[in-house]
Parts: C-alpha cells; sequence; structure tokens
C-alpha cells in the first residue's frame, strides 16, 4: 500500500513535472552526429601549464589566454581526458592545488565556419573543479563543479573571418572551499620553524583522491541555426500500452512543424505524433527491465525527431534520435517497485578511478567493469559519490544496470557547508544533474548526499529544500540521501522516499570482532523502520582488504576477513529482506585512490576487485550470492503485462 504522501504524488506529479519542465528549459542533450549535425573530438595531447606561482594567479596576471600558451613560457604534453596528477614524473604536480592551464588548436571544416545557417557549440564534458573558457583569447564560459558538462556557443567568433582554426585555452581550479561541491578548506600552516613562507594544504572531508582537470571528452559539434534544444520523455503503463509523454523545445525559430516517430529495436515505427508535446501510444509494448529480472532486460525504443524551422535564411531541418525505455517506478513502505514488480539492490558502489588516468574517462576501462558487474550478477550501483560519465549512463541503460544517481554532496559535515550560499549553489547542481541525466531508464532514484553530518540543526532546513527541489525538477523518481548518523538525531531523513545507511561494524569499531555484527545490524534495520517505515537499503559496507594477504582464522586486511565480514551482513540482509530491506550495495567494486594518510596503504582497499579489475575472493562469494538472488526475483514474463504495470507515484 502505498504511503499518504506517495500517494499525493502520483496525483500531483504531472502538474509538478510541468513545472520541473519550465525550470529544465534549456537542456543539455547528448552530442550525436545525425543527417544534421557533426561532432569532432578534442580529445588527445593539449599543452599544459601549471601556475607554481605563489598566488597561482600569473596566468591571469600575463594573460596566457591571449597568446599560445608555448609562447609564454614551457608546456607539457597532457592527454585529455586524463586528470593531470598522475601522468608526469613531477611530485609537485600529483598534490598541485590551484590554477592549471589547457590549450588545443582545433582545425575547423570549411563549412562550419563559411555557412551562416550552422551552430558551432564548444562543450566540455567535465573539468574539475572550477573552469574558465577562452576561443581565440575571447572568454566564452565559465563552470562551477567538477562532474557535469558545460557548453558555449562559439558560432560568431569562427564565422567572422572566417576562420580556418581556433585556440581553445581551458583555465582549471581544483581548490576546494567550505561552499563548493565537494567541500573542503585550504589549511595555511604558519608555523615557518616547520613550514616554508605560504605552505598550505587542502584539507578535504572524502576519503578518495581529489583528481583534477578535463576528465571527460572535449569537442565541438554543430547544429542548425533552427535546433532541437532539449527532449523530455516520461512513460507510463496502461494495462499491456506502454505510454510515451514527450516534451520538446526549440531554439532559433518561432516557426517550426515537428515530426516524432518512435521506432522499435526492429527499426518499426510502432507509433508517432506531431507537435512539440504529446504522448505516444505503444501497443503491447516491450518494458525496459533490469539485468537478471526478465529474459529480455533492458529493451531500447528510438523516438526520432525531425525539426523543419523556417529561418531569415530559409527553411532548415534537424534531426535527433533519443534512446527511450518503457518503464515504471514505485515506493511503497516496504518495497521497490519496478514495472509493478519489487526490485531488490543487490550491486556495488564505484569511483571513476584507475592507475594513472585517475579519473580520466576510458572506453576500455568502462567495458571491462560493465563486463565484471554483468560477471558478478550485480544488477545495480550507485553513482558515488558525484555524477559520473554520460557514456557510463548510455551502457546502464543499454545493458539494464539500475542506477542511484549521485549529486557531489560529500563531505557536507561543516557547519558553514550549510550556509545559504552552499545551499544555493548545490540546488543548481540538482538542476544540472537532473536536465542531464533525466532521460535515462536506467536511472529510478536521485541521492543528494552522501553521509552529511545531518544532525547538525541547519540539516534539517537544508535537506527539506534540496530534496523538495528536486521532485519538483523531477517527479517521476524518488529522492534520497546516504546517512551513517544516528537514527533518532538524522534531521534529513524525514523527507527521503528511501532510507540508504552505511555502516562499517567490526571494521571501523569493534574491528575484528566479527561476532556482534548480526545483532548490531539487525537493530540498526529494525531502529530506522520503526521510526520512519520506509524501505532501507544498506547502501555501504565492506572491509579493506590487500589481495594475496591470507590468515586462518581471519584477521583484519586478510582476503577470508573480508570475506568473512559479508557473510555475517548476508545472514541479516537475508532476514530483512523479507521484510523492508530493498538491496546492499557492496563497497566497493574496486580498490581507489586516497589521500595518504597511516590507515590508507596507497588507497582504500575496500574493493572486491583491485585497482587493475582482477578478483579477490569476495568477488566469488559475491557473484554466487548475487546470481542466487537474482534467480529468486526474475519476473517471469507469463504474468499478464497489466500486472507490471502498477500505479506509481514516481512514473517514468
Amino acid at each position: 500500500m502505498l504511503r499518504g504522501p506517495a500517494g499525493a504524488w502520483a496525483v500531483l506529479g504531472p502538474l509538478l513535472w510541468g513545472c520541473g519542465l519550465a525550470l529544465l528549459q534549456g537542456g543539455m542533450l547528448y552530442p550525436q552526429e545525425s543527417r544534421s549535425r557533426e561532432r569532432k573530438e578534442l580529445n588527445g595531447l593539449w599543452s599544459f601549464r601549471a601556475d607554481f606561482s605563489d598566488n597561482r594567479r600569473q596566468g591571469f596576471e600575463q594573460q596566457w589566454y591571449r597568446i599560445p600558451l608555448r609562447e609564454s613560457g614551457p608546456t607539457l604534453d597532457m592527454p585529455v581526458p586524463s586528470s593531470f596528477n598522475d601522468i608526469s614524473q613531477d611530485g609537485r604536480l600529483r598534490s598541485f592545488i590551484g590554477w592549471v592551464w589547457y590549450e588545443r588548436e582545433a582545425i575547423l571544416p570549411q563549412r562550419w565556419t563559411q555557412d551562416l545557417g550552422t551552430r558551432v557549440v564548444l562543450r566540455i564534458g567535465s573539468a574539475h573543479y572550477y573552469a574558465i573558457v577562452w576561443v581565440n583569447g575571447v572568454h566564452v564560459a565559465e563552470h562551477e563543479g567538477g562532474h557535469l558538462p558545460f557548453e558555449a556557443d562559439i558560432s560568431k567568433l569562427v564565422q567572422t573571418g572566417p576562420l580556418s582554426s581556433c585556440r581553445v585555452t581551458i583555465a582549471v581550479n581544483n581548490t576546494l572551499s567550505p561552499y563548493t561541491l565537494p567541500p573542503g578548506a585550504i589549511l595555511y600552516k604558519t608555523d615557518t620553524s616547520k613550514y616554508p613562507k605560504g605552505y598550505f594544504v587542502q584539507n578535504t572531508n572524502f576519503d578518495f583522491f581529489n583528481y583534477a582537470g578535463l576528465h571527460r571528452p572535449v569537442l565541438l559539434y554543430t547544429t542548425p541555426a533552427a535546433y532541437i534544444a532539449d527532449i523530455t520523455v516520461t512513460t507510463d503503463v496502461d494495462q499491456d500500452t506502454g505510454l510515451v509523454n514527450y516534451q520538446i523545445f526549440i531554439q532559433g525559430s518561432d516557426h517550426f512543424h515537428l515530426e516524432v516517430h518512435l521506432l522499435d529495436e526492429e527499426g518499426r515505427v510502432v507509433a508517432k505524433g506531431t507537435g512539440g508535446q504529446g504522448q505516444l501510444q505503444v501497443p503491447r509494448a516491450h518494458l525496459w527491465w533490469p539485468y537478471l529480472m526478465h529474459e529480455h532486460p533492458a529493451y531500447l525504443y528510438s523516438l526520432e525527431v525531425k525539426l523543419t524551422a523556417q529561418t531569415s535564411a530559409g527553411p532548415l531541418s534537424d534531426f535527433y534520435t533519443l534512446p527511450v525505455g518503457i518503464r515504471t517506478v514505485a515506493v511503497t513502505e516496504r518495497q521497490f517497485l519496478i514495472n509493478g514488480k519489487p526490485f531488490y539492490f543487490h550491486g556495488v558502489n564505484k569511483h571513476e578511478d584507475a592507475d594513472i588516468r585517475g579519473k580520466g574517462f576510458d572506453w576500455s576501462l568502462l567495458v571491462k567493469d560493465f563486463n565484471l558487474l554483468r560477471w558478478l550478477g550485480a544488477n545495480a550501483f550507485r553513482t558515488s559519490h558525484y555524477p559520473y560519465a554520460e557514456e557510463v549512463m548510455q551502457l546502464c541503460d543499454r545493458y539494464g544496470i539500475v542506477v542511484i544517481d549521485e549529486s557531489p554532496g560529500v563531505g557536507i559535515v561543516l557547519v558553514q557547508s550549510y550556509s545559504n550560499v552552499s545551499l544555493q549553489h548545490h540546488l543548481a547542481v540538482m538542476e544540472e544533474m537532473v536536465r542531464r541525466d533525466k532521460n535515462h531508464p536506467a536511472v529510478v532514484m536521485w541521492s543528494v548526499a552522501n553521509e552529511p553530518s545531518s544532525f547538525l540543526k541547519p540539516a534539517g532546513y537544508y535537506f527539506k529544500t534540496l530534496i523538495s527541489h528536486t521532485k519538483a525538477l523531477d517527479p517521476s523518481r524518488p529522492v534520497t540521501f546516504v546517512t551513517n548518523s544516528n537514527y533518532e538525531a538524522d534531521l534529513g531523513v524525514p523527507y527521503v522516499d528511501v532510507i540508504c545507511v552505511n555502516s562499517y561494524y567490526s571494521w571501523y569499531h569493534d574491528y575484528g570482532h566479527m561476532e556482534v555484527i548480526q545483532l548490531q545490524l539487525a537493530t540498526q534495520f529494525e531502529n530506522w523502520y520503526k521510526a520512519y517505515r520506509k524501505p532501507i537499503i544498506q547502501s555501504e559496507y565492506g572491509a579493506e582488504t590487500i589481495a594475496g594477504f591470507h590468515e586462518d582464522p581471519p584477521l583484519m586486511f586478510s582476503e577470508e576477513y573480508q570475506k568473512g565480514l559479508l557473510e555475517q551482513y548476508h545472514v541479516i540482509l537475508d532476514q530483512k529482506r523479507k521484510e523492508y530491506v530493498v538491496g546492499e550495495l557492496i563497497w566497493n567494486f574496486a580498490d581507489f585512490m586516497t589521500d595518504q594518510s597511516p590507515q590508507r596503504a596507497i588507497g582504500n582497499r575496500k574493493g572486491i576487485f583491485t585497482r587493475q579489475r582482477q578478483p579477490k575472493s569476495a568477488a566469488f562469494l559475491l557473484r554466487e550470492r548475487y546470481w542466487k538472488l537474482a534467480n529468486e526475483t526474475r519476473y517471469q514474463p507469463s504474468a499478464t503485462r497489466s500486472q507490471c504495470a502498477g500505479k506509481s507515484p514516481f512514473t517514468l
């Protein structure tokens, strides 16, 4: 039975979704090639320089952006995408805090620069943390936040002349303050008997390395001058008919015609419509199911949009194709439902992290990770602790891997980080995140933060405002944040739809005593559920393990200890998943880099795979468990489609 507030969402959802659409006008469609669009990737070697001056401002004082970077001093070759930290042999660069400068000359196709009916856009997939962009020395964009894309229309710059090339300069600053997301603080060491004059370090309250640079692809793409700016799709199911609601925003013309076709995986048109808003009905629809939950998971239709517009230069056409998965999401007091069927999250937490490249996007690494996830039998992961690359989300749609999409709200532990300045930035980040990921069927829930000090007095208003804003942006999905606070003291959890709890029994306390895990874990679940009557996900649990360390009886850091700790958790998880626990996500998928400390032996070793993606003993334990769970919860398609539709306060 739906909770009262959840039932209200079922009624108010369509109205609020309209408000959300209005808030999100502008869009962030993924650049693609079509009959009307081209793209040119600028990945590869860029000229690079770190500003080692005392105030880190020499680049601005000398205006490095006005001339080619090599003419103002020495440069390094830097691969893009990648983090800059682990590329060179210069130890200063690995821990560098401040401004770094990137530059690349891009050759432009003649038609881009001479056809005034063509719009040329520069898009940066991610720049950590604050970025300023110039083209040919002209300022074109600034962006705060290290995990989401931003772009600038540079048509006028490159079509004046016209030019055969353009020089792209990007300055990136990785400094974190109490008001950034994630937060941090610069600590100046003033004791000159111990530290050089002006010495400082970057403090953070999160347990992963603050990699920096241009982490995701940088590219140029084109559209016609009148173009499809944004598409928003929501879906529902009525009996055996799939309902695809669409809304399309156009820029560059007020006089246009839109044609919409929905194609199945065989390329057959199954529904069509016209206009900027409407509903497509798909008889006997194939639903988008999670991996291992159905014999045909992750079914994707293609929504083909054709724009014909009248402009001062004459008629123009634009084409864009959006993958669409028809599915529903619902939350009850004890269950998480996908297509009306109980869904149990059995998966992992991850990081965008690997040797040498740091957080840099890498197709080979990504495909390897998805092959490991499917081998493991994992059906879900959380994007701990920031939005992952768009290409990751696309593969989740394609393979049926369910996603809890998390913002960079990690390390919110200081009172200053609950300020109005912080809140306004956090609200803006959620808008960018929803704008980018709203059409992915794999995304079933938003997470606004991880392990904040949600017991602090300002946390109640902060999370009430943040969660309400996110629901207004997207009423189709539940919203959560991940807590490690005491159930009696947490001021943010009353506003979430699903309780996500992190706990590390017999690791960070009572270490070495696995015999207490079952009692403590059962008490944790019972307290949370009794207090809030909401479904619960064990969103983190695990133990540090150095591959190849073996001890019997098990000792901490051995493979046997990690495996034994997980087995103790599983006893209680198996009991409580019959009641109100709806998921378990291991920490972590793979070992990852952290700041140096006496507690970290070259990074965090809680992965069930090494940083090089080789399995530890626990990986085989989880594989056996996850495949067993999948067989228990697999949906039998002999049931009627009307049985799997369900009425939902969160319907996509």
